[in-house]
């Protein structure tokens, strides 16, 4: 009698499964329709709903990154990279959500750029540079490596190391930038950054990263802080909160850029170096769209080869000079140079 009760619950139990899996594995027919999944700038992206059930759609509604969009939508001075599109479609008395993700890539081929070398300086050849930049007239450099890492105020045309803060052996230095007296220090993979005096060095706080994986390159417009992960992403941060507010997404004409690092900020665009790479990325901080690479790779034959010596990192604008100084980790020069494009 027991053993036929349970027989009885196990068969129920078992119909009561399968009817909630059949209901619950109905999916949709419905879909977002887009011309191509890869758009350029400049394309018009025409929105509709596939719908080959034939089912009484009374209304629909397109976001694109949850935001409002028409059906029809010409992609100028939009921001580059992956997009996610969302339509609200009615049907009946009920509403579902359906989605889906494109991309859009720059609508230019990047220019390419070469350079005059103006002076050549001495540069520390056991600094695995991260950042350098220039802050009224004085040049400022990060440092990577754990227990090797530095903030330093160097004097550009002797080498000589003007002031030196040793960070904590657990730290890897990345990036520096500065803005209104204020050194900002990022760290690689501790998911923190440091904000220091620039006249002092005295460390005024930390911060914390919010969405960005790591802390690779960081440059100021004068307001706003960017800052790259290693990744395709620019994270824009509020200088003053630290809070990033929403980042641009590195992109040619044939798709995004990854591994972007030590970053500097020139005549309205960013500069980029690319992990890696012996070049310079020209970046539209407006769309993401990389509008010219400087090709840098005959400076690896001009440094002191050794056992140590890594790859170009390092950019800095001498707005007075109005030239761009260069360098690489673990290099032995400093390279002043003019660019033009080709």
């Amino acid at each position: 009698m027991q053993l036929s009760k349970y027989f009885i619950l196990l068969t129920l139990s078992l119909f009561l499964t399968n009817c909630g899996d059949k209901n619950s594995s109905k999916q949709s027919s419905l879909s977002i329709n887009t011309p191509k999944k890869s758009l350029m700038l400049g394309d018009t992206l025409k929105l509709s709903i596939n719908n080959p059930e034939k089912l009484d759609i009374t209304n629909v509604s397109y976001q694109i990154n949850n935001k409002p969009v028409e059906s029809t939508i010409i992609l100028n001075n939009t921001l580059l990279g992956e997009k996610s599109i969302t339509a609200q479609v009615t049907v009946g008395e009920k509403t579902e959500t359906i989605s889906k993700t494109i991309q859009v890539f720059n609508n230019i081929i990047p220019s390419i750029y070469t350079y005059e070398i103006v002076n050549t300086f001495p540069h520390d050849i056991t600094s695995y540079t991260q950042g350098l930049e220039f802050y009224n007239g004085e040049l400022y450099e990060s440092t990577g490596q754990k227990k090797e890492s530095k903030l330093r105020k160097v004097n550009f045309e002797t080498g000589e190391v003007l002031k030196n803060l040793d960070l904590e052996d657990q730290y890897f230095g990345e990036g520096l930038t500065i803005l209104n007296d204020k050194i900002y220090q990022l760290t690689w993979q501790a998911k923190r950054g440091f904000i220091y005096d620039v006249n002092t060095f005295e460390k005024l706080s930390t911060f914390n990263y919010g969405t960005s994986k790591e802390g690779w390159g960081i440059c100021n417009d004068g307001k706003t802080l960017f800052k790259s992960d290693g990744t395709e992403k620019i994270f824009l941060l509020n200088p003053e909160t630290l809070e990033e507010q929403g980042h641009i997404q590195v992109y040619t004409e044939k798709g995004k850029i990854p591994s972007i690092n030590e970053l500097e900020w020139i005549d309205g665009k960013i500069y980029a170096n690319r992990y890696q790479r012996n070049g310079v990325l020209i970046i539209n901080p407006e769309t993401g769209g990389v509008e010219g690479v400087i090709d840098f790779r005959p400076l690896t034959k001009l440094v002191k080869q050794h056992p140590e010596l890594d790859v170009l990192n390092g950019i800095a604008y001498n707005p007075v000079r109005e030239t761009i100084f260069v360098t690489g980790k673990n290099w032995d020069k400093l390279f002043e140079v003019k660019i033009k494009k080709q």
